[in-house]
């Protein structure tokens, strides 16, 4: 650059779209499927924005033009994940359905998803101190974790209204519900345990669960419809 030149700013990528600009979805699919794989085989801070466009098969603008930044299609590939394993319909009230066969599928559906293998390497990019360092705990929490909460909130609370369950405090009793679904088997299979004994005991470990939830909880005259 000679003196007479104007310095020149550093280019800087979009945060997000213009407003009323339409949105390719299937590109948008596309990016959160190449972001989902490579944060779980490289980890958060080895994976960049231009690695990912090219996984997808997109230019970089249209990574950004979706998402603004990396903490935010990590979130949203967080989001995607919960929405695929735990769709919306498994929460619907669905009167006629059973109780217990109702908290089976929900139960059934989360400890699969939790315990899958890229589930699982996505809990230790999340417990890293570069993800920590971040600040990203809270827009995980909001994209993932609470967002299934609620959805299962709701549906304790029309069962309640229905008569079928007593629970004073449905946002913590659906916060104990998931917290025991994870329990040993997925701490262990985050300590690497894939033996036989683990998985075995993962089988019956749903069931047990929902018992123990339904004896901390159901109304005791409504045991027929359990």
């Amino acid at each position: 650059m000679t003196p007479s030149e104007p310095a020149r700013a550093p280019a800087q990528p979009p945060k997000a779209a213009s407003p009323g600009r339409p949105k390719d979805l299937a590109k948008r699919a596309a990016i959160l499927e190449a972001a989902k794989r490579m944060f779980v085989q490289h980890g958060f801070d080895r994976v960049s924005m231009d690695q990912v466009a090219a996984e997808a098969g997109v230019s970089k603008l249209t990574v950004y033009s979706h998402f603004g930044d990396k903490d935010s299609l990590f979130a949203e590939a967080v989001r995607a994940h919960c929405e695929q394993n735990l769709p919306q319909r498994l929460f619907e009230a669905a009167p006629d359905a059973p109780l217990r066969e109702r908290l089976l599928a929900i139960g059934q559906a989360f400890f699969a998803m939790i315990m899958a293998p890229e589930a699982v390497a996505g809990h230790r990019i999340l417990c890293s101190p570069q993800v920590a360092a971040r600040g990203m705990a809270s827009s995980f929490w909001a994209a993932g974790p609470e967002r299934v909460k609620a959805a299962f909130r709701n549906l304790l609370e029309d069962r309640i209204a229905r008569g079928e369950l007593e629970i004073d405090d449905p946002a913590r009793a659906a916060g104990h519900f998931f917290a025991l679904l994870k329990g040993d088997p997925h701490a262990q299979a985050v300590l690497g345990c894939q033996s036989d004994d683990c998985l075995q005991a993962a089988q019956a470990h749903v069931s047990s669960v929902v018992d123990l939830f339904l004896r901390a909880y159901a109304v005791r005259s409504h045991d027929k419809r359990r």
